[in-house]
């Protein structure tokens, strides 16, 4: 491949910003597309305008949903407990492995420690009315235990406190430093058997 073709060059550096690749997984993935591009290329340019079209993020639970539709949090569920978690990822993971029933909110992110914080690019507003709205017993704060997703939780723990609600958050098998989408099944299993109370000051 001619590393001097202006548009490969531009699309190796597109992919090499996704999770998990680099330049050289990035390289092996165009030769791919290069070398099929009826079959691989077309049908993907598609899916991606699409999706760029018609797929928007919920602005009250974080959710994807498509555009001009109700997304699945405007669906009557009855559960009376809610799950907080930092991105998309970790909610697929928690849902996938068939260990919680209840309502998810994706916040899209966490307060940076060494950054002022702007509670508008996080869905917390959004979180504090959902959990008044719907009645809830208990609320699970399943963020990362990064300085980060502490940071976060800490101050959502501050928000609710007050409120006559159980406020939880994930025990054993959680390392420190660890994030929510790495963990396996029997891992995340034990973190929400064994999920503690959280200490109302």
């Amino acid at each position: 491949m001619d590393n001097n073709i202006l548009e490969i060059d531009e699309l190796i550096k597109q992919f090499s910003k996704l999770p998990g690749l680099g330049p050289k997984s990035a390289k092996r993935i165009i030769l791919k597309l290069i070398n099929n591009k009826d079959s691989m290329i077309k049908p993907l340019t598609k899916s991606l305008a699409n999706v760029y079209k018609n797929v928007v993020r919920c602005n009250d639970c974080g959710n994807l949903k498509i555009i001009d539709k109700n997304c699945i949090c405007k669906i009557e569920m009855n559960y009376n407990k809610i799950c907080v978690v930092e991105n998309l990822a970790d909610m697929w993971v928690i849902d996938s492995a068939s260990i919680y029933k209840g309502y998810f909110h994706i916040l899209g992110g966490t307060i940076s420690s060494n950054e002022n914080y702007d509670k508008k690019n996080l869905l917390i507003d959004s979180l504090i009315d959902r959990i008044k709205k719907n009645s809830l017993e208990e609320v699970i704060i399943a963020t990362s235990a990064t300085v980060e997703g502490q940071t976060t939780a800490h101050y959502i723990e501050d928000l609710i406190k007050n409120d006559k609600i159980k406020i939880t958050k994930l025990a054993q098998g959680l390392p420190v430093g660890g994030e929510i989408e790495q963990l396996d099944d029997g891992t995340l299993f034990s973190a929400f058997k064994n999920r503690v109370p959280v200490k109302k000051i």
